[in-house]
């Protein structure tokens, strides 16, 4: 636990320094601590922000902030968590030589569905999605996420509940190398984005097909594609594994900052 708070504190604080200007010294924490903190609250706290923050106290001298000063300074750094998490999976996508990525998507409920009526954090009805996996409504965000074949996520986007998974995939501004290959289920069979990520990127689109496809795969094809897609399960497994039994927030902004924190936490600690 010690050895990943130094090592992710020295990846914050090194990144922030070279891509941006000299913060102000009069601050009681550093943006490399706040984000330091939030990220360990994810790994080892289940997102609790106050338990992160007396272990950075106690262990490694942070100074401690009242809680609605730091949830504030936190929330000023949202899209710079967001651009580092981004530029690190950049990173990972070039020193992934065998090219070979997994897309698909798990969701995240904000409460159980008989709270729905009294849930004050979303109100609209596009929020309220189906799991098929376990057969469930759920209340909440469906979060659709590209990884390597190791099973390391590189991107993520998020979409309402009711969201298909080809609606997203359309939305999502895939950024991969040329030549790679993307495996997912039959939910992203999309014919024309097949041929113009071929086309235009170099990037070959390897999902599985339906009964009824026109495109129909040959027994071994199949088999390939099943055999890589297995990974991404496990890590979708892992990664609600840090999630507690609920996660707490007061607004929208704050619960995708906490989902946010949660992959990206999840990610460090499968590279430090």
């Amino acid at each position: 636990m010690t050895d990943y708070t130094i090592a992710i504190y020295c990846f914050f604080d090194d990144y922030l320094k070279i891509s941006r200007p000299k913060e102000d010294g009069r601050r009681k924490m550093t943006d490399a601590a706040v984000i330091t903190t939030a990220m360990v609250a994810a790994r080892y706290f289940h997102g609790n922000l106050i338990s992160a923050s007396c272990y950075m106290q106690q262990h490694h001298g942070i100074r401690k902030l009242d809680k609605s000063n730091f949830n504030r300074h936190l929330h000023r750094l949202s899209a710079v968590i967001s651009a580092v998490f981004f530029a690190l999976g950049q990173s990972l996508k070039e020193l992934n030589t065998e090219c070979k990525y997994l897309i698909d998507s798990f969701p995240v409920a904000v409460c159980r569905n008989i709270r729905i009526g009294r849930n004050r954090l979303l109100g609209e009805e596009a929020y309220r999605g189906y799991n098929a996996s376990k057969r469930e409504y759920f209340y909440g965000f469906k979060v659709q996420v590209i990884t390597t074949a190791d099973g390391i996520p590189v991107e993520y986007f998020i979409v309402a509940g009711s969201t298909h998974d080809a609606t997203a995939f359309q939305a999502m501004n895939i950024d991969l190398p040329q030549g790679s290959e993307l495996f997912g289920d039959s939910a992203y069979g999309i014919y024309e984005l097949e041929d113009l990520y071929q086309e235009l990127d170099g990037i070959t689109l390897q999902m599985d097909r339906k009964k009824n496809s026109k495109r129909k795969d040959s027994p071994a094809e199949a088999y390939i594609k099943k055999y890589w897609r297995k990974r991404i399960e496990t890590t979708f497994s892992e990664i609600t594994a840090f999630f507690p039994r609920h996660i707490h927030a007061v607004t929208p902004q704050g619960f995708l900052l906490k989902l946010i924190t949660f992959i990206f936490a999840y990610t460090l600690d499968k590279l430090v």
